[in-house]
């Protein structure tokens, strides 16, 4: 289930995640890249989920192919 942005659980997050579905296309090469712009600005991405771990929070973004489109620009 996907989470709003929460600027509290942010100021916990230490460590983060990139889901990439089968049906969205992303070389490796690119990946991180356009991981280190959907994790700029988490409050913009669709699928945006706060999973807790031991020291805080992870945060996780499953990729959409429209959030790719604005990353990409």
């Amino acid at each position: 289930m996907a989470d709003t942005f929460d600027p509290y659980r942010e100021a916990l997050v230490v460590e983060t995640h990139t889901v990439w579905p089968a049906d969205v296309a992303v070389s490796p090469a690119e990946k991180p890249t356009l991981e280190a712009k959907l994790h700029a600005e988490p409050q913009a991405c669709a699928a945006l989920e706060y999973v807790r771990v031991h020291t805080g929070f992870c945060r996780q973004i499953t990729a959409s192919a429209a959030d790719l489109q604005r990353v990409r620009k």
